[in-house]
Formats: structure tokens, C-alpha cells, sequence
């Protein structure tokens, strides 16, 4: 993704830097994410062992590298945040988590919770029942 920073599809003086700085991290994502996919494809058609072992090695930081990003985006764009609170590390199909959060199945899809208000997880309030 050469250039990728080229990419501005509006003039770059007219842009805030927080559009800027957003751009860069996203661009960052898509970088490491065909990095990603190369050193896959390097690594399962590598004959040597050993060069295949180096080549998944790299491909992993690749992925530590795009998580990162991905993380900054989220801390950033509150609708990164909100769609990733509802789709990762969710549960069930997919395609039925935002159906299942709209339907009051909280932000986990089926088969999840959300935590208790206040963020308690509720485990105090099973203890008091107990004796």
C-alpha cells in the first residue's frame, strides 16, 4: 500500500489534524494487514522449516502492530468504540449480533451479558445468598 498517505481525497490543508492523525492510523491498519496476509501466503508456500517459522514469527508482530492501531483508533472515534463494544468478542452468529444488542441482548450478542450497572459483574450478590 505504497503512497497510502498520499491518499487524501480532500486537500490536506483543509483538513482538521485530528482528521490527519486518524488518516494515519487508519492507513497504518491497512499496512500491517497486507503485511499480514503476505507473510501468510509467504510462509505456507515456504519449503525451509526453519525460514517458514521466521516468517509466522513476523506475521504475528504484524498483527500486535495492527491491534495496536486498531485500539488507538477506538480510544479515538467514539463509533469505532461503540461498534467494536458490540461486535468483539461477542458471541453467536455474527451477523445476528447487532439484531441481538437492538433487541435488548445487551452488547455481547447472544449468548452474552453486559456487566451489571456500575460495572460490578453481580458475583458480591451471589456470595449474600450463600451461607
Amino acid at each position: 500500500m505504497a503512497g497510502g498517505s498520499d491518499s487524501y481525497h480532500e486537500p490536506y490543508e483543509l483538513l482538521t489534524e485530528e482528521s490527519k492523525n486518524m488518516h494515519r492510523a487508519l492507513v497504518t491498519v491497512m499496512e500491517e494487514l497486507e503485511a499480514i496476509d503476505w507473510y501468510q501466503q509467504r510462509a505456507e508456500a515456504c519449503s525451509d522449516a526453519d525460514l517458514k517459522k521466521i516468517l509466522l514469527h513476523n506475521k504475528n508482530e504484524e498483527i500486535e502492530h495492527a491491534m495496536m492501531s486498531l485500539e488507538w483508533i477506538r480510544r479515538n472515534n467514539p463509533v469505532f468504540s461503540d461498534q467494536a463494544k458490540t461486535y468483539l468478542f461477542s458471541n453467536g452468529p455474527i451477523t445476528e449480533v447487532e439484531k441481538n444488542a437492538m433487541d435488548g441482548g445487551g452488547a455481547r450478542g447472544s449468548g452474552g451479558s453486559a456487566p451489571a450497572a456500575g460495572g460490578s459483574l453481580g458475583i458480591g450478590s451471589l456470595k449474600k445468598g450463600r451461607k
